[in-house]
């Protein structure tokens, strides 16, 4: 995640009011994974899917491309480099509703299915997408984090299904570190552009470990990626990258699922998307903004 508090939110994220007759009038495709697949997810809060999304490469690529080149135009946009830093470190959320290729692939692809089996869940439920870019030459680390205290919701039944739209190599990959979705600990955010610690006055959270010797810690994963390969990751499982060069683009595409034991909560600081919602804890997402998308009923 990205710090919301430097983002501008020039135009409405939403622009459908009932996304229940878009969602009922499309089809989902089904994938059945490998149970190893699955073992690894609730083992490591990470697995790898190798090849899962070749053919929405060239689509995704498109719409992340016309975002980029008129970030005004969308929700949520940021760059997170620093001025005078080399590079470009772009991301958004929440356009997936004025984006055709987001929300068609949201829609129509596996990504549902893929996310429900990960997470054990009955159904899975759209969140939103994240798209990111670093351009060559870029320096810039992706700071250690988890994503969940980012998101008014809490629960344990989460996925991020990202899909790589480049090849990566492992040194400027993403790295998870495996098992710490399990530890127990929410994490305060962090910026993005600094690295630093949102200011959250909420006791329940501690500041996030960092891993910077992390080829000699065994717990931590990263792995060469081919573009359309996906990996699917839990909303508690602490990630980041190293600020090694990035020689080439490395575009990512990623939708987040909430599974049958998500229920909104109120966080102590800003969150991430800034979603205002008139919900009360313990409520479960609307469905008119967050629709279920595959169902084992």
């Amino acid at each position: 995640m990205a710090d919301s508090q430097s983002r501008a939110t020039t135009v409405q994220w939403n622009i459908v009011d009932d996304m229940g007759p878009l969602a009922n009038a499309t089809r989902r495709e089904a994938i059945t994974i490998d149970q190893q697949l699955i073992d690894d997810f609730q083992r490591d809060g990470v697995c790898y899917v190798p090849g899962a999304f070749v053919e929405w490469v060239e689509p995704l690529r498109a719409g992340l491309g016309r975002v980029m080149s008129a970030p005004d135009d969308y929700a949520f946009t940021s760059d997170s480099a620093e001025p005078g830093e080399p590079g470009r470190f772009f991301d958004t959320y929440c356009n997936w509703q004025r984006v055709p290729e987001f929300s068609t692939f949201a829609l129509t692809s596996t990504a549902a299915s893929l996310a429900a089996q990960c997470m054990q869940s009955s159904t899975a439920q759209f969140f939103h997408e994240h798209a990111f870019a670093k351009e060559s030459g870029t320096q810039k680390a992706t700071p250690w984090h988890h994503d969940l205290p980012y998101y008014c919701i809490d629960g344990h039944q989460t996925a991020s299904v990202y899909v790589a739209l480049d090849d990566t190599p492992a040194e400027t990959a993403v790295r998870f570190l495996a098992g710490s979705h399990r530890d127990g600990n929410t994490y305060v955010p962090r910026r993005f552009r600094t690295g630093s610690d949102y200011d959250y006055d909420d006791p329940t959270m501690v500041s996030a470990p960092t891993f910077e010797g992390d080829d000699d810690d065994a717990r931590v994963i990263a792995r060469e990626l081919s573009a359309g390969d996906a990996i699917v990751f839990d909303f508690r499982t602490l990630h980041g990258t190293t600020d090694a060069p990035v020689t080439t683009r490395r575009r990512a595409f990623s939708t987040r699922w909430l599974g049958d034991d998500i229920r909104y909560i109120e966080r102590l600081g800003v969150t991430s998307p800034p979603l205002d919602l008139d919900l009360a804890p313990g409520d479960r997402m609307p469905e008119t903004l967050f629709p279920t998308l595959w169902s084992t009923s």
